[in-house]
């Protein structure tokens, strides 16, 4: 077994390691990683800013700091020959594994053997066999910073949408558009999908898939409430992924990169309660240190997200210069319509020029 040096080693290690690959080697990282990662990272951005930027990106090795999906999604965006590397392939997503594709492509099969065209619009929090089904069925993928363009975008493909796994970002996104609750419908996927009601949820125009988010299910409205106690003048910004009744409580909701783009307009002197993983909001904290009050809302962190560390970083680095590095693959089954489903989303929201 390869020993590495302790932390502050083994960051002077993975810069000397960058010198020498130079451009060969590319790093993307997520904002929910840690700052001994992302210190590291050429680029940095919410799950939406990284895909854009991974065709565009010449380098023969990308190195995605973040968990299983995304570096799927970066494998899947890659040009011929490049070859995407995470440095921990265990770190996963809870809200990812609550949508099965098997029982995805069972529960489609059920709610569209009457012919209807229900369109699934799925989270970029999902596997990519996932979007495969996705794919197959006319859908396409969102992220919180576009998910009410992207549900309008699907409402205009067919008569109903299902979206998936998070009922949280769905609703919360239903809420901005005005979609009423008798519209609404979950879906109750136990027994293999035996449980749903078909004719429910043929009335409904939307139709959600009952996962969520562990890391933003642990805000709360009474959270909120303490913090205004506490003091009047706070202002609370949470992420989408947060149950209706936190976002409804809140001063503003929204992607990881609105909720940067929130605090770096704030007034100076103003205090910020932010409610998503507590490794964005450390950095902002000390970003803004003296200028802004940044708190988290709670501590809340993905330790799936943790297990990316500076000597698992080191360890991909070294094997992509010793040539023993072990790329993420793509089940070449789905690459095709997983594909289509993330560039339907990359086309309905390119930015205009």
């Amino acid at each position: 077994m390869i020993s590495f040096p302790q932390t502050s080693s083994c960051e002077s290690s993975i810069e000397r390691l960058r010198a020498s690959l130079g451009s060969r080697v590319t790093l993307v990282g997520h904002h929910y990683q840690q700052e001994a990662i992302v210190r590291h990272c050429d680029f940095r951005g919410d799950s939406l800013e990284l895909a854009r930027r991974v065709p565009h990106i010449d380098s023969p090795h990308i190195v995605f700091c973040g968990v299983y999906f995304m570096g799927e999604s970066a494998a899947l965006l890659a040009r011929e020959g490049q070859q995407v590397h995470l440095p921990e392939l265990s770190a996963d997503c809870v809200m990812a594994r609550m949508a099965p594709a098997t029982l995805l492509d069972r529960v489609l099969a059920r709610l569209t053997a009457s012919g209807r065209k229900l369109i699934p619009l799925a989270y970029v929090n999902t596997s990519l066999d996932v979007k495969g089904v996705v794919g197959r069925y006319g859908g396409a993928v969102c992220t919180s910073a576009n998910a009410e363009q992207m549900l309008r975008w699907a409402l205009d493909q067919g008569d109903g949408v299902l979206f998936l796994p998070d009922r949280n970002l769905a609703r919360n996104t239903a809420a901005v558009m005005g979609i009423p609750e008798k519209d609404i419908y979950q879906l109750d996927i136990r027994q293999r999908g035996e449980n749903i009601d078909v004719s429910a949820a043929d009335h409904a125009s939307l139709v959600l898939w009952p996962g969520l988010c562990s890391i933003h299910a642990r805000f709360s409205a009474a959270q909120i409430e303490a913090v205004r106690k506490a003091d009047p003048s706070c202002r609370v910004i949470v992420h989408p992924e947060c149950a209706p009744e936190v976002v409804k409580a809140s001063d503003a909701a929204g992607s990881t990169s609105y909720i940067i783009k929130y605090v770096e307009s704030a007034p100076e002197g103003s205090h910020i309660c932010i409610g998503t993983e507590i490794n964005l909001v450390q950095r902002l904290q000390q970003q803004y240190a003296g200028r802004l009050r940044v708190e988290p809302l709670r501590a809340s962190a993905c330790s799936h997200m943790a297990r990316v560390t500076p000597e698992k970083l080191l360890a991909t680095l070294t094997g992509i210069e010793n040539g023993t590095a072990r790329p993420v693959t793509v089940n070449p089954a789905v690459r095709e319509p997983a594909k289509t489903a993330i560039e339907r989303m990359l086309e309905a929201c390119a930015p205009s020029r």
